[in-house]
């Protein structure tokens, strides 16, 4: 017997090379696959949206729906180079290209659907589980002690860790991710709604704070060019997740310098002494999964405005949704005194943080004067929406009740106005005048259908409250008979929107117009429950990738924004004097930039 030891030792070697050599062979056969998930604007995972599965030729190779939480899953998939695109009513299509499949390894990709902003996000491959070993013999593996030191040493197989893992130290920043804007042109979609530059720098940093909490850090520096005045914002975010709950604090500080010009009748022709206007907010606020079907997002706001005097208020808001059935869902909204830019500008995805930020830090109070004091335009509004998605098409409904008080529009005036307390704009040579407080109630429903991956459409109807001039006309000339003259009425309107790519360029644009009664003033309505909302007139997005810089890490697009092109909605005015004054909630506008993501 001692002399056949050997033979019996070659044998079993062997043996065990041919497994390991099986083993390594079926590692390299293993398919892999391709998993994600698709939420929208608000965060909410979206069920019914189309996925299709590319090979490197652009030819399909599956199609899927996501589920009720949002997820799809591509499987068996053979090791090659695919692309991924996304379709879902009401959004911008999303492409991702060159995603590789390894054998046994498992790609995550998180989507985030915006109607500007769509984006796929790739994250590393994970590796598949051992084709050769089933669950159940991972169970019992797992509840033999003396199998365990094995199992944490096979890569792919177990995942406890080991025993002083968790004293090991995480990096303190983790997931570095950053946003770069350049902008140019007049003053940005966010100025209809606050004040904004016309030649702009923006930029966003996102990190991970010892592996738990997010920190985003923003920032937008402006000038003006015609009045030679500057502009400044920063914002700070700290958020983490705590189980189902996400309570995020932000900070945010803004300044502007206003044009030295129509301040007469405020600082008694002293045009030096015009102060500055400065903000600061602090705003906290949560999001709390109450059950798998409803969700609530809620917070509040501390502000302080500080011109000529200090402002000092807070605001609530709350959102709450509830997902009726697998396609369905409502949402009830609230907030007060200031609308929560958390809410209508909230994103999701990996870089919602910095998207969200950017949107924020450029958004002002409409700060106003009357009789020689400054105040804030504030709010009170209720919302309720409902969705519903039914294969390619979607349909949604939204009803609101808002009442204003210190409204606050821009005005075009002669420069030999004075003594009507019009505070200097900073984006445009326009001023803004306090015409009071007013209420409205309007509601809206639509339609949008994705009539191929590359092109959706939606048509829009409404109602809603509109601002009117008494025809009788201005019987004085002053700034209290002008506000007696506008009264609050209802119009019907009409708006329709194509939103796609150009395939082979990967050029994104969207295109609506809204048709109303031009001789009335449309005032803006912030919706917290709707995904879209047509600007009134016409009005194209446009965004261009860019070839990348060799060497450079990140991506750069080009984008245009054109609203109000054909400048309608204006109110107009004649005095007793014979002066020609217009009351302007959206002015026409063009805005050009330049994005680097890295």
């Amino acid at each position: 017997m001692k002399g056949r030891s050997p033979i019996w030792m070659l044998v079993f070697t062997g043996l065990l090379l041919c497994a390991h050599l099986s083993e390594a062979a079926s590692a390299r056969k293993a398919p892999g696959r391709i998993e994600g998930r698709v939420s929208g604007i608000t965060g909410v995972p979206q069920m019914g949206a189309t996925v299709l599965l590319l090979d490197r030729l652009d030819r399909l190779v599956q199609k899927v729906l996501t589920d009720d939480k949002g997820n799809f899953r591509f499987a068996s998939l053979a090791p090659d180079v695919y692309s991924v695109r996304v379709t879902l009513a009401s959004f911008l299509p999303a492409l991702r290209k060159g995603i590789e499949v390894q054998p046994g390894m498992k790609s995550f990709l998180a989507i985030n659907l915006t109607s500007v902003f769509s984006s796929i996000e790739l994250f590393y491959p994970v590796t598949q589980e051992s084709p050769f070993m089933s669950d159940d013999w991972k169970w019992v593996l797992r509840s033999s002690s003396a199998t365990r030191p094995v199992l944490r040493v096979l890569p792919g197989t177990w995942s406890e860790k080991t025993p002083g893992d968790e004293h090991r130290p995480a990096a303190v920043f983790s997931g570095t991710r950053g946003v770069f804007a350049l902008s140019a042109g007049d003053n940005g979609a966010a100025s209809v709604y606050g004040n904004q530059a016309d030649l702009g720098t923006a930029f966003a940093v996102a990190t991970s704070l010892l592996g738990s909490t997010q920190l985003t850090f923003s920032g937008n520096v402006g000038y003006a060019s015609h009045s030679g005045v500057p502009a400044t914002g920063f914002r700070t975010s700290f958020s983490r997740e705590m189980g189902g709950s996400t309570p995020e604090v932000t900070l945010t500080m803004r300044q502007v310098f206003l044009p030295l010009r129509s301040m007469d009748a405020v600082f008694g022709g002293h045009e030096e002494a015009a102060p500055a206007l400065r903000t600061a907010s602090v705003t906290f606020m949560d999001r709390v999964e109450l059950t798998e079907v409803m969700r609530l997002e809620y917070g509040f706001s501390f502000d302080s405005v500080t011109y000529l005097d200090r402002l000092n208020y807070a605001s609530p808001f709350a959102r709450l949704s509830y997902k009726v059935g697998d396609n369905d869902s409502v949402e009830l909204a609230y907030h007060s005194g200031v609308p929560p830019a958390e809410l209508f500008t909230h994103s999701s995805g990996p870089n919602a943080e910095m998207k969200r930020d950017l949107a924020a830090v450029s958004y002002f109070p409409r700060v106003s004067l009357r009789g020689g004091r400054a105040q804030v335009q504030r709010a009170e509004n209720f919302e309720l929406a409902y969705h519903k998605v039914s294969g390619s098409r979607s349909y949604s409904v939204g009803a609101y009740r808002e009442s204003i008080s210190n409204g606050a529009l821009l005005m075009s005036a002669p420069e030999e106005i004075v003594g009507w307390d019009l505070m200097p704009d900073l984006g445009s040579r326009s001023s803004i005048f306090n015409i009071g407080g007013y209420s409205s109630i309007g509601y809206t429903a639509s339609v949008t259908q994705v009539m191929n991956p590359f092109l959706s459409a939606q048509l829009s109807y409404g109602n809603g409250g509109v601002l009117t001039a008494d025809p009788a006309g201005m019987l004085r000339d002053g700034p209290d008979d002008l506000r007696a003259m506008i009264h609050s009425s209802r119009r019907h309107w009409l708006a329709a929107r194509l939103a796609g790519e150009l395939p082979g360029w990967d050029t994104h644009f969207s295109a609506s117009y809204r048709l109303t009664d031009y001789k009335a003033l449309t005032p803006g309505h912030l919706w917290i429950t709707q995904n879209t909302y047509p600007d009134i007139g016409l009005n194209i997005i446009i965004r261009q990738p860019i070839p990348n810089f060799p060497g450079v890490p990140g991506k750069w697009e080009a984008t245009f924004d054109f609203r109000n092109m054909l400048a309608q909605g204006y109110l107009p005015f004649t005095t007793p004097t014979g002066r020609r004054l217009l009351l302007i909630q959206t002015p026409r506008t063009f805005r050009g930039g330049f994005n680097f993501i890295f």
